[in-house]
Parts: structure tokens; C-alpha cells; sequence
């Protein structure tokens, strides 16, 4: 017994020392930085111990393990690392401060990595963290009023749809205006694989294959000292995205994030009704009957009893709740040699019209591991498969959304036999939405593996291979009860495309401070690329099944089919040096080489230099006397970048084509005449800006002008006619871009427990064509309503300017341009562009103790949109089987009427000025009014989050590191002057000069949603 009480007395006293160390050692805490914000992510380790952790989303952490030290290393990039005692108790709250040698965070400038203070470029930086949780497919949609000077617009509703992305305006005409994204060091493609796209020239955005749940940070270069190390790849600006990844020493960190929204339409189409519809009929057949001399007496209206027709709603028929569905589970960490990020994800969208939805199905691996102390091995891998219903809604006079605008509503939807009824050349809606069998399925691979190795401290090697490889596979079948199929006895089309991109890169790196005090720095590189564009194609068609059971091709009496395949290579040097004297001067250079095949045999090398200067003013002595200014830099570049995309393969060749048969022999044909001088685009861009933050950081801004001016464009030069050719490729012509950009960040409010930030950036754009060869009219519907013309704006609007309705005959009076007494061609005018004058963001967050309130506007003034629904709808009678919309009941109607809609008729009279009923709707000066050419300015407020963040000792007793719940609205309202459904809308996508069209688009939708964000 007595050994018995002996051993148990050791046992109590060992577990009591066992708990006290383990008591002195567990540590649980918060992490604040600037602000009092929490930081996530940043790294605790303890004093004597391998083992790290990092805090989570609002800053909490709990670390265990034993320590003779007591003492924790607390570190985030930006602040200052504290060595920290442990309190007895084991909880701690931490404030880090800013490293004031920092004007900024360590970002990713192109092929290494450099301290903002020093970079004398354009670089825009945005954290994961700012768009996280908004209901969008694509991680550049997310970008929209995020960084001055970037234009991001979704072309419609849709989901997965095109996005309009402009890094200081547009460069070019008739080359690509994109800029090149790089993710993790892959070249990826941002060309749209889906064949038949979303409508008739509606286009999907292809980065909607990449989950922005994997996104770490994102940086916008955006002057050419940032992009010219890119080359002829950078003249658009280059997007580098870099994806989470795990830390050495870390513990396994699991994500899970879920939500779930209802979108809806914020306003619909809407059509007069069948009574309304009448009326107007009525009127127009009156008006012209006494247009053209007849007796008012002896008229017979097409519809006597007009009050009595029905009304048949099409247009509810269109639209639904849509719902979206969003769960992503990721995990990172990391062992002493290896850290890892492993990321799965599922989003499905449902369109607010019928039928179209987007699906897609992610998934990710970043691994990085140390094979020895120098060198280091990884890879970076996403797969992504997505699954698009591509139904012709936008842009489509036989779509979903037309079928149902355009027919008269006081016709019945079905026939008496119970079937679909048709009218004209326009499809039953009901048809269209049960019966529509257009898919788009597609696979995307993008991966890397590199290796690194360390020469000497100061010297690096890497060396990396990437794959940006999409499959995509479309599927289309018209049965015989829509318009498609019913003459040919069902239609199908199957269509399979092919991009694939591989990169090969050398980079040689070389970092070093030296000399008294580290007054010299030097960060300097050089290497060289691979890059091979590779695409295929493969068509095949087939028309009369013997049943609609029948979908495949193989099934079908009459079959057809085609196949294309073009690759083109690009071989590049580089270089890029920056040297910094005593923390405050920094010059910098860069040249690049780059040789492709697209371009002719005399041309085929281009060369991108740049250079910068950086002054850090604020280290002066006669700058921190005045103690007006925490931090100041001035900086300035010019230099030169080039652009190759959006041409062919084989531009520059003389192309021959197959298929100029003659009596049942096979012959070919001259298609395309060479150019073997054909060469780059080349963009010079000068940029000036400074930085500076006062109010003891509480306010930071930064200020830009740039003038970029892009010149031997690649243009299609008109030729004479007797070569056998109407135009062929050509260096000609000049684009010029200038503009100021402006970018604040505040901290209005901070105490210990309400914190409240503004960001606010606001940029101005001036485009102008200065150098073209002949007018490039283009447009909608066939119409030459676009116009590229010297001295004026891409995206230029060409009409004829409607000045008034003369109240007293209600006839349109325009302006005679040329004076002549009559209105002809000759009196067409640009009246305006699509293009904004400004766009911006406006961002507030406010905090309480756990509560998180954030607001987000976006505002754009100054585009033009060519308002196609009210060009076709607002006709005035002359399209006797197309209905009309609500604004056609504002025509004039009685001597004294003020409107700009002129009176009911028919009637073709001669084109005067006041006179002529063809000023009305009866000829083409009508139907090219600037009548329909609105205002596209707007502010919207984008998103509004309410979230909740449970306190670290709660999170404790439940075994979570973090636990965050949130509600949020996206496009809550919209303050604009468009009569449209929505003035966020480029309905002809397709072609970068015929931007600011409506026609039939599917809105933005205005969306509610509630998610959970958890950590463990």
C-alpha cells in the first residue's frame, strides 16, 4: 500500500508538471496589423521549436509544443518580425508593426520578384481576399473596378460569358487587344474555343475554367517597363496570377467554403400588349393610307375591333430565378522539406433566361519539395472540366429571347391543334427552350513542373516546362420542332477544337546588396523561351434523321464534314537589370528579343527595350524636415512592347486553298497574297507617376499619366481589285491612348474595436485613331453602324444625328451636314463611341468586434450604346409582323407633340429635311438614327457583404480555426440613363470594334447569396 500511495504520488506530481508545461507552452492568440487587422497567414513559430503555424482568416492561432525558450517568432510579409515572451496564462494578443523600410509588399514583377519601393513601373496589386465570395465564373470578371486603368465589362448575363478586358484602352484594330495572363508562370490562352459561342456573336470567357478559390494574390502590369520583359506578348498588359500554396513547417490547414444564390432579373423585356398593339397598327396603316393621297373616309383598319384582341405574355416565359451553387475544399501545409496546396471545387450557374447554364467541376495541386539544400523541384497542376449550354440567346434575330420580343403578343403561343405556333421567320420561344440541344463540353489541363537551384546565395537557376492544353467538344441538335431542323428533317453540327500551349523557359537570377551599409543592390536576369501555339479543328455536320430519337451524326442522310490544324512558334531572349543606390535611386532596363513565324522572312525578329527611374524623395533630409509625407517616390519608364496575337499562323504567307473544283475535278486557288516584310505591332508607352502616403500612413496615393501609342498596324490594306484580291495584310496605321489614373486608400476610422477603410481608384482614357488608310465601316444586322476613321475613337458610332420631331408634322428633322438641301449618305456623322471617358471603384469596409461590413461600387460615364432592341421594335409600323415595345406609345400623334419618336407611317417619301416621310422610319435615314444611340453611363453597387466571424475562444472549444458566416448582394441597384434592361452589355463581342450594342442581351443578374467559410 505504502509503495502503492508512492507510485501514485510521482504520477499526480509528473502529470501536474506535464499539464504545467504543456499550459506555459500552448499558446492561443491574434495576430493585428495595420489598423487593427487581423492577418491571416501570418507565420508563428516558437522560439527553440521547428513546429510553425499560420493564423487564420481573422488573425487567431493556437501553437502547442514545448519550449525552454517561451518566446514566439511572429512574421507577415510587410511588417516587422517580433520576438514575442509567452504570457503565463498562454494567450496573447499581437499588433505587428509596418516595416517603415517597406513602401510595400515584395510582388511579382515578371520572372522574379522585387520590393515596390523600388519598382519604377505600373504595377497594380490585388489580394485574394477582395474578391473572394462574388458569384462570377471568371477571376478577371472579379477584377472589374479594382485597379485604375483596367476596363473589365461582361458582355451579358450569361453565365460563363464573354468579359471585354482592357488594360489602358485599345491598342489595336485589327490584332488582339488582350492582355497576356500568365498563371504561376504558365502562358495561358485566352482565346474562346466554344464554336457557336453564347448567341450569334456573343462569346464564353475561357478563363471561367480557372476557380478563383485558388487565387493567392493577383498583379496587373500595366506600363511597358513592367510588360516589355514580355515582349510581343505585353503590348495589352500581362495579368500575373499567382495560386495558394502551402509553407514549410506548417500544419495541415483545411478550407472548406460553400454558398449558395438566387440571382433574378433586376428589370425584363416588355412588349405592349395585344389591344396597344393594334392601335398602333391601326395608326400606321391610317397615316400612310393619307400619305399616300387616299380618302380618309374610304380606309379599312386591319383591325377594327383593336380593344378586344388578347394578349399572350411571352416574355415571363423567358426568365426564372436562377440559382448557383458553389463548394470548394481545399487543404496546404508543409514538412521541412515540402509544402503542398491541394484544391477541389464545383460551381453550377443557372442563367436567368431560359435555358442556358454553366457547370464546372476543378481541380488543383501545387507541390514544392527540396531535393537538397540548393535545389528545389515543383509542379503546379489544374484540371478543369466545365459543361455550357450555349443556347442563342444574345444577338440572335431566330433566339430564344427574339422569338419572344419580336411577335406580336396578340398572337396565340400554340396553334388549335395544340402545337407550337410560328410566325415569319421567328421561332416559337416554348420550342426553342424545351427543344434546344446545344452543349459545349470541355476539359482544361494547365501545368508546370520546374526546378530550381541555388549557384551561390546571391545566384539562381530555373528552368520550367508548361502545358495550357483545352479539349473542347460541342454537341448540337435541331429536332424537327424548331425552325432549324424542320427543313431539313433535323440538323446536327459537332464540333471539336483543340488549343494547346507549351512554354520552355531559362531564367538566371542574380540578387545582391554589398558595399558600406548595403548602399548597392543589384537584381538582375537573363533568359531565354519556348513557346509553340498549337490549334485543331474537326467539323462535321449531318441533315435528315430518320426521328428526333436520332441525335448523332452518324444517323443522319446527308453528312459532311472539315478539319484545320495551324500551329505557330515563338522563340525569345531576355534581359532585365535594376540597380539601387543607398535605398533611395533605382535605374532599371530591360531588353527583349523575339523571333516568330507568323511574321514574313524579313521580319521575323522584334526588339522590346525599356527603361525606368525611381526616387524614394521621403529618405531625403530635407523631405523628412518637413514631416508632411511618411512616404514619397517619384518614378518614370518608357519603352517598347510588341503584339503578334490575333492574327494567323501564317499571316505573312501566300496561302493557296483547296475546293476550286471544276466539272467534278479537284482544283485549288490563290486565298491570300504574301507579306514578306509583315511584322510587329509595336507600342511605345511613356509613363510618369508618384506614390505617397501622410497622415502617419493613414492615407496612400498614387497618381499615373501615360500616352501609349501603337503604330505599324496589322491592318487588311485595301488593294486594286485587279490583283485578284480586295486587300491583303499590311504594317499601316497608328492607335494612341493617354490618360491619367488615380488610385486612394484611406484608413478613415480605427480603434480597438471599429475599424472603417475607403479604397478608391478612378482612371481617364482618350483614344484616338491618328494614322489609317481608308474608313472601315462595320456593324449590326448588316448596317454600317460602326466606323474605324482616322482622327476619332475606335468604336465609333456613325449615324445620322436626329436633331428634333417637328411638333407640328411630326416628322424627324436631321442634320444636313453638307448643306445641300437633302439628306443623303453624305450626311452621316459620328454622334458618339462606346468607348467610357472614365471608369472606377469605390470600396468601404467596416468592422465591428466579429462583424464585417463591406461595400462595393462601380461607376463607368461617358460610353454610347446602340440600343437595338428600340431599332427594331420602336419602327413605327413598317415591319408588319415584329411588335413593339412600350416607348413606341410616346410617338407623336396630334400638332404640339413634343417627343423624339415621330409619327406613325409607312410611307417613302422623299428624304428632305422636314418633309419626307423617309426621315420617319420608310428609309434607311431613319433606321439609322442616332434616335437610338443612348447614354451607357452608370454606377452600380456590385456587391454588399455582411459576414460574421465566430471569437477564437469559441473557435477553440469547437476545434476550428476559423468559422465565418455571410450574406451578400450583387448588382442591388443601378443608377443609370439607359433605357435598356442593362447598360453593362456588348452584344457583338466577337469583334473588338463593334463594341456598345444591345440587342436582345441577357442582363446582369441581380443575385442573393448565403455562404459559410471554415477552417480546421
Amino acid at each position: 500500500m505504502k509503495h502503492f500511495l508512492q507510485r501514485s504520488a510521482v504520477f499526480v506530481f509528473v502529470l501536474f508538471l506535464s499539464y504545467r508545461v504543456m499550459a506555459q507552452t500552448a499558446v492561443t492568440g491574434k495576430i493585428l496589423g495595420e489598423n487593427n487587422q487581423p492577418l491571416e497567414n501570418a507565420t508563428v513559430q516558437l522560439k527553440g521549436s521547428k513546429k510553425v503555424v499560420l493564423s487564420a482568416t481573422d488573425g487567431s492561432f493556437q501553437l502547442e509544443g514545448g519550449s525552454k525558450e517561451k518566446k514566439i517568432l511572429v512574421s507577415f510579409t510587410g511588417y516587422e518580425t517580433q520576438e514575442i515572451p509567452v504570457p503565463s496564462n498562454g494567450i496573447i494578443s499581437i499588433t505587428l508593426k509596418r516595416d517603415n523600410r517597406q513602401l510595400e509588399e515584395v510582388i511579382i514583377t515578371g520572372y522574379s520578384t522585387q520590393s515596390r519601393k523600388f519598382i519604377a513601373g505600373s504595377i497594380v496589386s490585388v489580394n485574394a481576399s477582395s474578391i473572394k465570395d462574388i458569384p462570377a465564373a471568371g477571376f478577371n470578371q472579379l477584377l472589374q473596378g479594382k485597379a485604375a486603368g483596367v476596363q473589365v465589362t461582361s458582355n451579358s448575363g450569361v453565365p460563363g460569358g464573354g468579359i471585354t478586358f482592357r488594360v489602358r484602352g485599345n491598342n489595336s484594330i485589327n490584332a488582339s487587344v488582350d492582355p497576356l495572363y500568365v498563371i504561376d508562370g504558365v502562358f495561358v490562352s485566352s482565346s474562346d474555343p466554344v464554336q457557336t459561342s453564347m448567341g450569334n456573336q456573343q462569346q464564353s470567357n475561357p478563363l471561367a475554367d480557372i476557380n478563383p478559390n485558388d487565387i493567392e494574390s493577383i498583379q496587373i502590369l500595366k506600363d511597358a517597363n513592367a510588360t516589355a520583359i514580355y515582349g510581343s506578348l505585353g503590348a495589352n498588359g500581362v495579368i500575373l496570377v499567382t495560386t495558394k500554396r502551402g509553407r514549410l513547417n506548417s500544419s495541415a490547414k483545411i478550407n472548406i467554403n460553400a454558398y449558395h444564390g438566387w440571382s433574378n432579373a433586376p428589370k425584363k423585356f416588355q412588349v405592349t400588349n395585344g389591344p396597344e398593339t393594334a392601335l398602333l397598327a391601326n395608326e400606321a396603316a391610317y397615316n400612310t393610307a393619307i400619305d399616300n393621297g387616299q380618302d380618309p373616309s374610304a380606309i379599312v383598319l386591319p383591325f377594327p375591333k383593336a380593344d378586344t384582341l388578347p394578349t399572350y405574355d411571352r416574355i415571363n416565359d423567358l426568365f426564372r430565378t436562377g440559382n448557383t451553387s458553389n463548394y470548394e475544399l481545399s487543404a496546404q501545409g508543409g514538412s521541412e522539406k515540402s509544402t503542398y496546396y491541394v484544391g477541389l471545387g464545383y460551381l453550377k450557374q443557372q442563367s436567368i433566361v431560359k435555358p442556358s447554364n454553366f457547370e464546372r467541376y476543378s481541380a488543383r495541386l501545387n507541390y514544392d519539395t527540396y531535393l537538397s539544400r540548393r535545389l528545389k523541384v515543383g509542379t503546379s497542376i489544374n484540371i478543369t472540366r466545365t459543361w455550357r449550354n450555349v443556347s442563342s440567346n444574345d444577338n440572335n434575330p431566330q433566339g430564344v429571347i427574339n422569338s419572344a420580343l419580336f411577335v406580336r403578343s396578340y398572337l396565340p403561343v400554340y396553334n388549335p391543334n395544340g402545337s407550337y405556333a410560328k410566325y415569319g421567320s421567328f421561332d416559337n420561344h416554348l420550342a426553342l427552350i424545351n427543344n434546344l440541344n446545344n452543349n459545349a463540353v470541355g476539359w482544361r489541363s494547365i501545368g508546370n513542373i520546374y526546378g530550381e537551384y541555388v549557384i551561390l546565395p546571391e545566384l539562381k537557376f530555373r528552368t520550367s516546362w508548361s502545358v495550357d492544353r483545352t479539349d473542347e467538344y460541342e454537341n448540337n441538335y435541331a429536332n424537327t420542332l424548331i425552325s432549324a431542323g424542320v427543313a431539313t428533317n433535323g440538323s446536327a453540327a459537332s464540333y471539336q477544337t483543340k488549343n494547346q500551349v507549351l512554354t520552355n523557359e531559362q531564367v538566371l537570377t542574380y540578387i545582391k546588396s554589398f558595399g558600406s551599409g548595403r548602399k548597392h543592390a543589384i537584381n538582375a536576369l537573363i533568359g531565354n523561351t519556348l513557346n509553340s501555339v498549337l490549334t485543331e479543328g474537326t467539323t462535321a455536320t449531318g441533315t435528315g434523321f430518320p426521328s428526333n430519337n436520332f441525335t448523332a451524326i452518324s444517323s443522319a442522310a446527308t453528312r459532311s464534314g472539315s478539319s484545320s490544324r495551324s500551329e505557330a512558334k515563338l522563340v525569345s531572349f531576355f534581359g532585365k537589370a535594376s540597380y539601387t543606390f543607398d535605398n533611395k535611386y533605382t535605374i532599371d532596363g530591360s531588353l527583349r528579343a523575339d523571333g516568330s513565324s507568323k511574321f514574313g522572312v524579313n521580319n521575323r525578329w522584334g526588339y522590346f527595350p525599356s527603361g525606368g527611374l525611381t526616387w524614394r524623395a521621403s529618405q531625403e533630409e530635407f523631405v523628412k524636415n518637413l514631416n508632411w509625407f511618411d512616404e514619397l517616390k517619384f518614378r518614370g519608364s518608357i519603352g517598347l512592347s510588341g503584339n503578334q496575337n490575333g492574327i494567323g499562323a501564317y499571316a505573312a504567307q501566300g496561302l493557296w486553298s483547296a475546293g476550286a473544283n471544276y466539272l467534278d475535278n479537284p482544283g485549288d486557288a490563290p486565298t491570300q497574297l504574301a507579306n514578306p516584310d509583315l511584322t510587329w505591332e509595336t507600342t511605345r508607352q511613356a509613363d510618369v507617376g508618384v506614390e505617397f502616403a501622410i497622415l502617419n500612413n493613414k492615407l496612400n496615393v498614387i497618381v499615373d499619366y501615360y500616352n501609349k501609342y501603337t503604330y505599324d498596324l496589322l491592318l487588311n490594306v485595301p488593294v486594286p481589285l485587279r490583283s485578284g484580291f480586295a486587300s491583303y495584310l499590311q504594317n499601316y496605321g497608328a492607335v494612341r491612348n493617354k490618360g491619367v489614373e488615380i488610385t486612394l486608400h484611406s484608413d478613415n476610422i480605427n480603434t480597438k474595436e471599429f475599424r472603417w477603410t475607403t479604397d478608391f481608384n478612378i482612371a481617364f482614357n482618350n483614344n484616338k485613331i491618328e494614322k489609317l488608310a481608308s474608313d472601315i465601316a462595320l456593324g449590326a444586322s448588316g448596317r454600317n453602324i460602326s466606323i474605324l476613321r482616322q482622327g476619332y475613337s475606335v468604336n465609333s458610332f456613325q449615324l445620322y444625328k436626329q436633331l428634333y420631331v417637328d411638333p407640328e408634322t411630326g416628322n424627324a428633322v436631321y442634320d444636313d451636314v453638307d448643306k445641300s438641301g437633302t439628306i443623303t449618305s453624305a450626311d452621316r456623322q459620328i454622334v458618339g463611341n462606346a468607348l467610357p471617358r472614365y471608369t472606377g471603384g469605390l470600396t468601404n469596409n467596416l468592422s465591428y468586434k466579429n462583424f464585417d461590413l463591406g461595400f462595393f461600387f462601380y461607376f463607368q460615364q461617358g460610353n454610347k450604346i446602340m440600343n437595338m432592341n428600340d431599332f427594331f421594335l420602336v419602327h413605327g409600323g413598317t415591319q408588319r409582323n415584329i411588335g413593339f415595345v412600350p416607348r413606341q406609345l410616346e410617338r407623336w400623334q396630334h400638332p404640339g407633340d413634343i417627343t423624339d419618336i415621330p409619327r406613325m407611317t409607312t410611307y417613302s417619301g422623299d428624304p428632305t429635311i422636314n418633309g419626307g416621310s423617309a426621315n420617319n422610319y420608310g428609309g434607311s435615314v431613319a433606321s439609322l438614327s442616332s434616335r437610338y444611340l443612348e447614354d451607357g453611363s452608370f454606377i452600380r453597387l456590385r456587391t454588399i457583404t455582411l459576414s460574421y466571424s465566430l471569437p477564437s475562444s469559441v473557435l477553440r472549444n469547437v476545434k476550428l480555426t476559423n468559422l465565418r458566416v455571410y450574406v451578400q448582394a450583387s448588382n442591388l441597384f443601378t443608377i443609370t440613363k439607359y433605357k435598356g434592361l442593362d447598360p453593362e452589355v456588348s452584344s457583338q463581342s466577337a469583334n473588338q470594334n463593334t463594341a456598345g450594342y444591345d440587342w436582345a442581351t441577357v442582363p446582369q443578374p441581380r443575385t442573393i447569396q448565403a455562404g459559410i467559410n471554415l477552417s480546421f
